[in-house]
């Protein structure tokens, strides 16, 4: 008689060959330079009925082992290098030369007047236009943006949230110019207002509202744009804020909860708009907990949506994220220490079955990454993926003594603190409470007097330092590009039909005071070429704006 185990290793066999008809491996054999064949999935002969429901295999419930049965060995993960500066011609070069290296996906990085919903020409704008990513004011920018890069054929990653939704509106009318519709464009965009107000501040509009305009792009885009993940949920910042790999998981699955049961107050299902949902991890330096970290976010997040939320989809219940290696784990001191930092750090996000993946540059403690050093970056990941064989097998990890407790331990702490979270009332409560902000600030300062005492080793900082030369070449941001950027603003403002702009804004305010979706509204004022200022400040004065405690 056949034991659960064997059953349901044959019932996984028989479901991946159905699934390679319709996606097949990109390899007919897969082996070691020794000629050692490489196996699809290695597991015990035996698994005892507790090993089967927590690790279980990949592509099935609980998702710890992966999401896809045969993850890189059907196609590797996407290769997203983050990238924004100046003015959006400027951008559109580095995209493309970018794609003509062999990226295989965009990733917007917008300035913060942008990010923080001001044009160009505002007084808060002074000194930061075109500085920390592209500057974006209106339709017309972003048509330059995406110019020659066929909308269709790539998926593109959005680093906004406050504004989100205006500048996902600019992105859907951008393909529709191109003859592309809304229902073909793939892509991602952050939207996750809640870290914001934990670690990172660029936050426009109270919580509620904020919640509101989350809420209304999921309800849109899962009728209108089936294709585009309409929030990426973000442990990124809340990990270079300081906090460690248990909190990273905690709050950003805490904040995942709020935002699906936000959706489910307003009236959605929660198996129409899960599926769509999007995570984004830091990859940090422990190499074996980050690796155990990836694993244990994904079965808890499975978990919660099956358990607490009823979720019949097994769509809704995969924890699909992005990566980017840790900004703050670079040193300004010996810059090329950090390409071995970065090639670590990405070894474990792949190792721990992340979808996509970008990798730092050397430079970027020092200012925006060199065309070299972008492609260092990008390099890192070809060479992972082609050279390395880690690809070639799913999880190859999994079973280790390590690696399973630490992806244990970490799940059960993580539970912990969600836990507190909810009897606080959930994590929007939590943040008018401050306490996460005061969990990631204890540790952050903890990790910085271990630094500074030279107890916790950062090579090259406070420990095997040598006499540094004169710095690297470094890219440096035209300034006269702030100067052109608000010539451009003011030309499209004399230009373009006034009484369409303040008509559109006009009846976007009656929204925003109302119920309905702001979505066909916002789309409606940037195909007027509404600025995302104007916008903006619309919704300001509806909305009002958020003031930390």
């Amino acid at each position: 008689m056949k034991s659960s185990w064997e059953k349901r290793w044959k019932k996984w066999e028989e479901k991946t060959e159905q699934l390679l008809k319709k996606f097949p491996e990109r390899k007919q054999q897969f082996e070691t330079s020794s000629g050692i064949q490489v196996n699809r999935l290695y597991a015990p002969k035996s698994m005892d009925d507790l090993s089967l429901k927590e690790i279980g295999l990949p592509g099935e419930y609980p998702f710890t082992r992966g999401i896809r049965p045969t993850m890189y060995r059907g196609r590797y993960w996407t290769m997203r290098q983050y990238a924004g500066f100046g003015s959006a011609s400027e951008t559109n070069r580095r995209f493309r030369y970018l794609l003509s290296q062999g990226q295989t996906g965009l990733s917007v990085a917008f300035d913060l007047p942008t990010q923080i919903g001001y044009d160009s020409d505002d007084a808060m704008s002074l000194g930061e236009v075109g500085k920390v990513g592209v500057a974006i004011d209106s339709l017309e920018d972003m048509e330059r943006l995406f110019a020659k890069i066929p909308l269709d054929q790539v998926s593109t990653s959005m680093t906004i949230n406050a504004p989100a939704a205006i500048l996902l509106a600019m992105y859907i009318a951008v393909a529709e110019k191109q003859g592309v519709s809304s229902k073909q464009i793939a892509g991602t965009i952050q939207n996750d207002i809640l870290k914001e107000y934990i670690a990172r501040g660029t936050y426009i509009f109270p919580p509620k509202p904020s919640m509101r305009l989350i809420t209304d792009v999921f309800a849109y885009c899962s009728q209108h744009v089936p294709k585009w993940n309409t929030i990426s949920i973000s442990g990124y910042h809340i990990r270079e804020a300081g906090s460690t790999a248990v909190q990273e998981v905690a709050f950003t699955l805490a904040n995942g909860i709020a935002y699906v049961e936000a959706a489910i107050q307003v009236g959605l299902d929660v198996d129409q708009f899960a599926p769509r949902l999007s995570f984004f991890f830091n990859a940090h330096n422990h190499f074996f907990e980050e690796i155990a970290k990836f694993r244990a976010a994904r079965r808890l997040w499975a978990k919660i949506m099956k358990e607490r939320f009823h979720a019949k989809d097994e769509r809704s219940m995969q924890l699909r994220f992005h990566t980017q290696t840790g900004g703050s784990t670079l040193t300004a001191q010996q810059p090329d220490n950090n390409i071995v930092r970065v090639t670590l750090q990405a070894l474990a996000a792949v190792l721990g079955g992340t979808q996509s993946l970008h990798t730092n540059a050397r430079d970027e403690a020092l200012a925006l990454p060199t065309e070299e050093s972008a492609r260092i970056a990008l390099r890192t990941q070809q060479i992972i993926a082609n050279e390395s064989g880690v690809a070639d097998t799913v999880d190859p990890l999994g079973g280790s003594y390590y690696i399973e407790e630490l992806t244990n331990q970490i799940e059960q702490e993580a539970m912990k603190y969600i836990q507190q979270i909810d009897e606080m009332g959930g994590a929007v409560h939590a943040v008018d409470q401050g306490f996460m902000q005061r969990e990631i600030h204890r540790v952050a300062l903890e990790t910085q007097r271990r630094i500074e005492a030279g107890t916790e080793v950062v090579v090259g900082m406070n420990r095997y330092q040598i006499e540094e030369e004169s710095p690297p070449p470094l890219l440096r941001v035209d300034p006269h590009l702030a100067k052109e950027q608000i010539e451009r603003l003011q030309k499209l403002r004399a230009s373009r039909n006034s009484e369409a702009v303040r008509d559109s804004i006009h009846r976007l305010k009656r929204a925003a005071a109302g119920t309905e979706n702001l979505m066909p509204f916002l789309l409606e004022a940037v195909k007027a070429y509404a600025t995302v200022g104007e916008i903006s400040n619309a919704l300001r004065e509806v909305f009002g704006e958020y003031q930390p405690v």
